[in-house]
């Protein structure tokens, strides 16, 4: 049976840090902390539960801290998780069988990563990361801000998810980094142009957003898969400036690169038309989001609810402005499955069935 290191780099996740680490003792041989510059107890949470803790000056850059953490493993493979991530009951047992059965030519295992849910336990996005490498590849993180590892080799796509429990979120942290590539003149990559876009629109800055997402989608270079995303997140943008045509445009120039419609972009489709009431066009497109199968090797960013709950409550509103209520009520339980305390949902559900009974009553 191969060994495993974790591997973590943390500063001030004295609120989380235990839980991430007790959901995985049990699984891993080693634990290695790089601790870059906590002013809380998160080193005294940290060696509760591992010996191994060190510490490493911040650079600005995150790819050098979990560089230097991967250079403080020795066991066979690295995992590698941020702090407030966890593994959840099942797939700690998929990983412990995983253990028990990888074999060592495998370079690297891809997991999940549920990267946020929702108050009903739905998983709002979720993407393929390359989670256990073997050590002695020795494998870089690359990227100053959102960094990825550079992997090659021997890949195999697990049905293993990681999950994300944030309890906070660092505003401006990551485009005051972006920021400062710019002013130190410092050369940006496609996936910074794209990555650069996401914090500018993330944090409101969407004219400025645009410019990077058209940037990133002029490049020759670059993953398709961004591209795709820059389209969206482009449109999306377009859509809060009140740019109608604009956002239609992008969402449309999208399936240039994807060369097959995504429930991301046909649910937002559904929107345009809806909010035009153009409501025959919007219920295409709601209805097409939720017919497309998700490939469960896909590597970029999937987000359910485009493709489950929110075109099917969608479809309810088109349809009741379509005088369709059968079909409105339909969609409304489709997308209380999902959601069943949702109070949209609810109140739909009640408006339409008090709205049969007044029909039967009639009769």
């Amino acid at each position: 049976m191969v060994t495993i290191s974790l591997c973590m780099i943390v500063k001030n996740e004295e609120e989380v840090l235990e839980r991430c680490l007790r959901s995985v003792k049990d699984l891993v041989d080693e634990i290695n902390i790089v601790d870059t510059g906590s002013t809380d107890n998160t080193v005294d949470i940290a060696k509760k539960l591992t010996d191994r803790v060190y510490h490493f000056k911040w650079t600005g850059k995150f790819k050098d801290a979990r560089n230097e953490s991967f250079k403080k493993a020795t066991k066979d493979y690295i995992l590698y998780l941020d702090a407030d991530d966890v593994l959840l009951k099942e797939d700690r047992k998929k990983f412990k069988k995983l253990k028990k059965t990888l074999d060592p030519s495998i370079d690297s295992v891809s997991m999940y990563y549920n990267a946020g849910l929702d108050e009903y336990g739905n998983i709002t996005l979720r993407y393929r990361r390359n989670r256990l490498v073997k050590r002695s590849r020795n494998f870089k993180w690359k990227g100053d801000c959102h960094n990825y590892l550079e992997v090659s080799g021997n890949i195999v796509n697990s049905n293993i998810a990681v999950t994300h429990k944030k309890t906070s979120h660092s505003v401006g942290r990551n485009l005051n980094i972006y920021q400062s590539k710019l002013e130190n003149k410092e050369e940006f990559t496609p996936r910074d142009y794209f990555y650069y876009g996401n914090e500018l629109r993330e944090n409101g800055h969407y004219e400025e957003a645009i410019k990077q997402y058209t940037k990133h989608v002029s490049l020759n270079e670059g993953w398709i898969e961004d591209k795709v995303y820059s389209c969206i997140y482009r449109a999306d943008c377009y859509r809060f400036l009140g740019k109608s045509e604009e956002e239609l445009e992008s969402l449309y120039s999208s399936l240039l690169f994807s060369k097959t419609p995504r429930p991301e972009t046909c649910s937002r489709l559904g929107y345009h038309f809806q909010q035009k009431r153009e409501f025959e066009s919007a219920v295409f497109w709601y209805k097409l989001a939720t017919t497309i199968k998700e490939d469960p090797n896909k590597w970029s960013f999937t987000y359910p609810a485009y493709s489950t709950w929110y075109p099917h409550l969608q479809l309810c509103v088109c349809y009741y402005n379509l005088q369709d209520f059968e079909n409105a009520y339909k969609h409304n339980e489709l997308a209380r499955e999902h959601r069943p305390g949702d109070e949209q949902i609810l109140f739909n559900k009640e408006l339409l069935e008090k709205r049969q009974h007044l029909v039967s009553g009639n009769k």
